[in-house]
């Protein structure tokens, strides 16, 4: 029988604990081992798991070393055959578990996986980190089934089916261990946000499959470690995605994409300024400064990633589908899927 390891990251979420790992114990104790991996801190919770979850397995982390390289060092120390990786501010149901586990047992090019993502505040509308499964456009804009970009879809069963995707969110991301380290797990210098996405790329250039299980469903606060409007998670966010494409597109496509790029986020910057909002046009300033003082570090990096055609990647703009086209929805869509 496989074993299962479900593993929640924490830092600093003492509130979160309190609330929903009841009800992940409630729901996951009969299918997966649970551990709390806590990123050193400083809230008491690790007082809160010692006193009042003494079924929870614990792994304390030295350092606050955020996302990619929290689960990464946390990882190295659970021996199983699938990880779930399950965001604090997460309530699961009933019966959430099986349903992509067995999936994945079905096919074994089934690297990982995602449930349905619904919002925690108002569970009738998808969320915005997953929805029904996540794409990427051909410039690395990502969005879901039920999201695009700030735009959310209220869910009437329209994406109940178990589809493949281009990447399944971090929030809740069912992997294969083996494959996980494998691939040595997530790009520790991403620290948060779109490391699942560079993750998933990777699992496909390595030829394997990343799937949505619809079927499976939880609901997400959202925003629990940067809040929307935060500089700081746009910085990371316009850092991590010129940074993934660097590493992972093939060599005929990456200077036209690039090039393309550098003008759409030079127009995302001026967006904000336009709005008012200088700090996220520092950030986006910021984000490609960094780019341009490691790029050495990130070719060396895009020299050691397997990379090759993968499918399921939106052949048009979603930004400018979106923005001037007013296509807020995954149906509007009409360009393929390559």
């Amino acid at each position: 029988m496989q074993k299962t390891a479900l593993v929640i990251l924490n830092y600093n979420g003492v509130k979160f604990l309190e609330k929903f790992l009841p009800i992940v114990i409630e729901h996951s104790s009969g299918d997966a081992e649970i551990w709390v991996a806590d990123n050193c801190s400083t809230d008491g919770s690790i007082e809160l798991l010692e006193e009042q979850f003494k079924d929870v397995k614990i792994i304390q982390n030295e350092t606050n070393s955020g996302f990619a390289t929290g689960y990464n060092v946390a990882l190295k120390q659970i021996i199983a055959d699938y990880y779930i990786l399950l965001n604090s501010d997460i309530e699961v149901t009933a019966n959430w578990i099986p349903p992509i586990i067995s999936l994945m047992e079905s096919d074994s090019t089934i690297g990982a996986c995602q449930p349905k993502i619904r919002s925690y505040y108002n569970k009738g509308m998808f969320e915005y980190a997953g929805a029904s499964g996540g794409f990427i456009d051909k410039y690395g804009y990502p969005f879901c089934r039920g999201r695009i970009f700030q735009s959310l879809e209220k869910d009437e069963g329209q994406y109940n089916d178990s589809i493949e995707v281009f990447w399944a969110t971090g929030a809740c991301l069912f992997v294969r261990a083996e494959l996980f380290h494998k691939l040595n797990g997530f790009d520790d210098d991403f620290f948060a946000h779109m490391e699942e996405i560079d993750f998933c790329w990777r699992i496909k250039s390595f030829g394997n499959k990343v799937m949505v299980c619809p079927s499976s469903m939880v609901f997400h606060v959202g925003g629990g470690t940067l809040p929307v409007g935060s500089a700081r998670k746009t910085y990371l966010n316009f850092r991590n995605n010129f940074v993934l494409l660097i590493k992972n597109l093939p060599s005929s496509q990456l200077f036209s994409v690039l090039t393309t790029r550098l003008f759409l986020d030079f127009f995302a910057g001026m967006k904000f300024l336009g709005q008012g909002g200088f700090s996220d046009f520092i950030a986006v300033i910021r984000a490609h400064n960094y780019v341009y003082r490691n790029l050495q570090l990130i070719r060396r990096k895009r020299k050691a990633t397997v990379r090759s055609l993968v499918s399921k990647i939106y052949q048009g703009n979603i930004a400018i589908d979106h923005y001037m086209f007013g296509k807020r929805k995954y149906s509007d869509l009409k360009k393929p899927l390559s």
